[in-house]
């Protein structure tokens, strides 16, 4: 089956989410539990990927999109806690240990990685005493592994999966994405040290009206006692709003609430405190694929895909590289064509089939009219034969980590 018989474009009366009455948008942020173990184990793929392609001159099976991070145990108090357990990160799947004769530090690789992306992103987290791990890597199946060694222009689909993406995104994903990053950017942590990494955005619109709510760890070393804690959420949430409205999209009105589960007058069991900023060291595990979608957001207004992207193998497994494509593509649609107004793309695989072959991608527009839509259909579909005739251009891209995931 070519390429060219497996598009689909086609004509769509929605109403695009940006003009429709309700909208909810959420962000895990840099230092959520689930979020760490999303980025860790895509980079831990990634420091493989180079590995294999190092060693043997190819990327070899793995698949290493299971993990846990095992909240620890703290007694946090005003002015600097204790840690009574460490976090625990748990690597699970699959991995080539062995190719040509020559063995690879599967494990030796996905520890370093861990702890050079707490140095790199945690300000309190030691990656030797905070964090203990437990690599529970296993090669893989026969079958899965057979298709590396098949060769051929590209290789053949590990898994019968479907992905989807959308672009633009909507003002309110935009804000939720941009608030996050700028709550963990070294600016806003040069002057509000006290604020730890562990930050979640949640969004919910009404018409033009946006209504925030944030979640954001304190960290009790900066804090003396109960009246300095909410002094400097207050300052906290000033600057949050002032960041906010300054790029308000024009919402007609916007309102922010931070930690609503505060209750002043409970001491430090009335407060959002950690001791390493991170709800992990004593409250909450996370796992891969709970957390944000490949574009960096759970939009509940959106079709999504169940498979978690993170740590999968970027050359033959869809469910990391049609997850990644699509928002590609749809993103490509929508700033080189003119008159589009929103563009969802799907892509569905079959196992043992070429990935750049899927059993249909197909592109839902919204356009000003539907004549309109028929005078682009052609271009739209060469957009996209032009993306999978170079899929392994955009797989060299995740080979090599240069498209986040979370």
């Amino acid at each position: 089956m070519g390429i060219g018989n497996n598009i689909a474009v086609i004509f769509s009366k929605n109403t695009p989410l940006e003009e429709q009455e309700i909208e909810i948008v959420e962000r895990k942020g840099l230092g959520h539990p689930d979020t760490i173990c999303d980025a860790i184990m895509d980079e831990v793929s990634v420091k493989l990927c180079k590995a294999y392609l190092d060693k043997v001159g190819a990327v070899m099976h793995h698949n290493i999109d299971k993990s846990l991070l095992v909240a620890g145990e703290v007694e946090v108090r005003f002015g600097g806690g204790i840690i009574k357990k460490p976090m625990k990160l748990i690597f699970g799947d699959r991995a080539t240990f062995e190719a040509d004769n020559v063995k690879i530090p599967v494990s030796d690789i996905a520890i370093e990685t861990a702890k050079d992306w707490f140095k790199r992103n945690f300000r309190f987290v030691d990656p030797d005493r905070h964090v203990t791990y437990q690599v529970e890597i296993q090669p893989g199946s026969q079958a899965l592994t057979d298709i590396f060694r098949r060769g051929g222009r590209v290789l053949e689909a590990n898994d019968t999966s479907a992905a989807v993406g959308w672009a633009p995104l909507t003002r309110t994903e935009e804000t939720v994405l941009n608030l996050e990053k700028y709550l963990n950017s070294k600016d806003f942590k040069r002057r509000f040290p006290e604020t730890g990494e562990d930050v979640k955005v949640m969004a919910f619109r009404r018409n033009r009206e946006l209504k925030l709510t944030v979640s954001m760890a304190f960290v009790d070393r900066f804090i003396s006692d109960e009246k300095h804690y909410f002094e400097r959420k207050e300052a906290a949430l000033y600057d949050m709003k002032e960041f906010v409205n300054r790029r308000s999209h024009g919402f007609d009105k916007i309102s922010i609430e931070l930690n609503t589960l505060d209750m002043p007058g409970r001491g430090v069991n009335g407060v959002y405190l950690t001791v390493l900023g991170t709800s992990a060291d004593g409250a909450d595990s996370g796992q891969v694929g709970r957390g944000n979608r490949v574009n960096g957001l759970i939009s509940l207004n959106r079709p999504q895909c169940s498979e978690a992207a993170a740590g999968k193998n970027p050359v033959s497994h869809v469910g990391k590289i049609y997850n990644l494509l699509t928002h590609s593509i749809a993103e490509k649609i929508y700033n080189e064509i003119n008159g589009v107004k929103e563009v969802y793309v799907w892509m569905l695989s079959k196992i043992g089939q070429p990935i750049d072959q899927p059993v249909i991608t197909a592109v839902q527009l919204i356009t000003t009219s539907e004549s309109y839509f028929n005078a682009i259909r052609k271009k739209v579909e060469d957009i996209v034969r032009y993306e999978l005739e170079n899929i392994n251009d955009f797989i060299m891209d995740l080979v090599y980590g240069k498209m986040p995931i979370c």
